[in-house]
Parts: structure tokens; C-alpha cells; sequence
């Protein structure tokens, strides 16, 4: 149905509906459109009940949980060899 349409047909219609409406109009048109299409997409992505909520707020919190476990002080810790070398560069 569409194939038969080419790129000059496109641009005729695009100039026509640009001067019926006006670039001002559009851009509010792209704008509540843009939205309207953020809206639903917020909306699927939103778990359904309280308990899906609930069981991925402490699934994260134990996920924070675990990793601050999991992290070493050995950054923090000074090799004595590095503690010498400084040392000596003072003097």
C-alpha cells in the first residue's frame, strides 16, 4: 500500500501539513506526543503490585548489602616498601 509512495510525495505532504498547522503547533503536538509515549512506557516498566515492589526494594537493599561486604581495605593499606620510598624521596 505505502510502497508505492516515494520521497518527493513524503515532502509535499510534509510542506502541506507544516503550512496547515504551523511550526508552533507541531512542536506542542511532538511534545504531548513525546510524552504520552514516556507515560506508557513508565507504565509497563512499573512492577504491578506492592509485593513486587516490596521484594525488589530488598532485593536491592541486599544487593547493597553484599557488595559493602565484600569491599577490602588492602586500597587503603600503605606497603612498607611504598611507605620507605616515600621517606627517603622527603629527605
Amino acid at each position: 500500500m505505502l510502497s508505492g509512495i516515494g520521497i518527493w510525495q513524503l515532502l509535499i505532504v510534509l510542506v502541506i501539513v507544516l503550512l496547515l498547522f504551523g511550526t508552533k503547533r507541531l512542536k506542542g503536538l511532538g511534545g504531548d506526543l513525546g510524552g504520552a509515549i514516556k507515560g506508557f512506557k513508565k507504565a509497563i516498566t512499573e512492577d504491578k503490585t506492592p509485593e513486587e515492589q516490596e521484594q525488589k526494594r530488598v532485593d536491592a537493599e541486599a544487593d547493597e548489602k553484599a557488595k559493602a561486604e565484600t569491599v577490602t581495605p588492602e586500597a587503603e593499606t600503605v606497603k612498607p616498601e611504598a611507605a620507605q620510598t616515600k621517606t627517603e624521596t622527603k629527605q
